[in-house]
């Protein structure tokens, strides 16, 4: 069984004949009158706009963070080849 408001459902039953309830309602509704409007396409606008901008931030972080670890890598392997040559010099004694 479909789904009918009510209403709908009260007159196809009254009536008996839920198709020609059916067909006189579809054609009472006017198809320009069913369509969202400005409003409608304004809140989607809003939507995609918000979307975007929230994808280019993700985009921007992500990128930040990604030159963040490798400026930690590169300290890193400064402080790693200091310590080595510190190690050389101490055993070779040119220290």
């Amino acid at each position: 069984m479909s789904y009918c408001p009510s209403v709908l459902c009260n007159q196809a039953t009254r009536n008996g004949d839920t198709v020609n309830t059916a067909l006189i309602l579809a054609e009472k509704i006017d198809p320009n009158g069913v369509t969202p409007g400005v409003v409608g396409f304004l809140i989607t606008a809003a939507v995609a706009i918000t979307a975007i901008f929230l994808i280019l931030d993700m985009n921007r972080r992500m990128r930040r963070l990604r030159y963040r670890e490798e400026a930690v890598a590169n300290v890193d392997a400064e402080v790693a080849v200091d310590k080595l040559i510190a190690d050389v010099d101490k055993e070779t004694g040119n220290g």
